[in-house]
């Protein structure tokens, strides 16, 4: 893949050129087939841990990977615009706001056996700060293209962790504008909820019902731009076993499959609704 400093990432956007790249530092990727209306995020799809930390880190990687998002990449990738990480958001976390996004503990563990080094920490919040001067510079130009811009936040979570039924869809809306957008937010829910998922899965859907949608993405784009809307989407890890780490390729091509049209649908949706 082009790897591309990220000055040159943003000038990309504003001229309206399509591309794929990879920040030079590796920390994210970004693929524009076109410009369109919507575009889709996966902020905590990365794995990928610096070696220099590797020495601090009380987790496995089997530990990092368990919190991690795996696959919500995959299940948007086809979409025309898609920014996602490609660092462990146990390295730094792009759902955190920047003072709060290197752990110092994380699920109840302490994370590192000595304080991290100043240099270090500024090596993460250079990449957190890059990554989101690129999404500033996506929203905007959707924005000035479309007048408005739908974002697909895309998340997962550990469904086994929780001593109730949980859904297999959770769709957190505590902050958005819900009288502007909450028949939107209720239109996604109820097409999330119709999915044909292989086997005995079966797709329920709900909002606030296990996360809230209270992540630094959603607020950044939220807080700075009045008439996008970003949908925060967690998808229960039903795709994978969560306590070996194998992925049910089945599940995961039959959530994007149906993605591939349910995205786009939402999309039209959100286009035909005056705000």
């Amino acid at each position: 893949m082009l790897k591309l400093p990220v000055s040159r990432i943003i000038r990309n956007i504003e001229e309206e050129i399509p591309f794929h790249a990879l920040a030079e530092d590796h920390s994210f990727q970004v693929k524009i087939d076109h410009y369109a209306p919507y575009l889709c995020g996966a902020v905590h799809d990365g794995h990928q841990f610096r070696s220099s930390l590797a020495g601090y880190c009380l987790h496995s990687e089997y530990e990092r990977w368990y919190e991690e998002d795996p696959c919500t990449r995959q299940m948007v990738a086809s979409h025309p615009m898609v920014i996602s990480g490609c660092d462990s958001r146990f390295e730094y976390d792009l759902n955190r706001p920047p003072e709060l996004a290197i752990y110092k503990d994380a699920w109840g563990k302490l994370l590192w056996k000595d304080p991290l080094p100043e240099n270090e920490k500024k090596i993460s919040m250079e990449k957190h700060r890059a990554f989101y001067n690129v999404t500033r510079a996506l929203v905007t130009k959707t924005e000035e293209l479309y007048g408005k811009a739908l974002v697909f936040d895309m998340h997962s979570y550990n469904w086994k962790r929780w001593q109730r039924e949980v859904p297999t869809w959770n769709l957190g809306t505590a902050n958005i504008d819900n009288k502007r957008f909450g028949r939107i937010a209720e239109s996604w829910r109820e097409l999330l909820g119709r999915m044909d998922l292989p086997g005995d899965l079966r797709s329920t859907s709900r909002i606030n019902d296990t996360f809230q949608g209270n992540g630094y993405f959603l607020k950044f784009i939220t807080e700075n731009f009045d008439n996008t809307l970003v949908l925060a989407t967690e998808i229960a890890k039903i795709y994978c076993d969560e306590l070996t780490g194998e992925i049910y390729g089945e599940v995961v091509d039959t959530v994007t499959r149906q993605l591939d049209e349910f995205i786009p649908l939402q999309s039209k949706i959100f286009q035909e609704t005056s705000l």
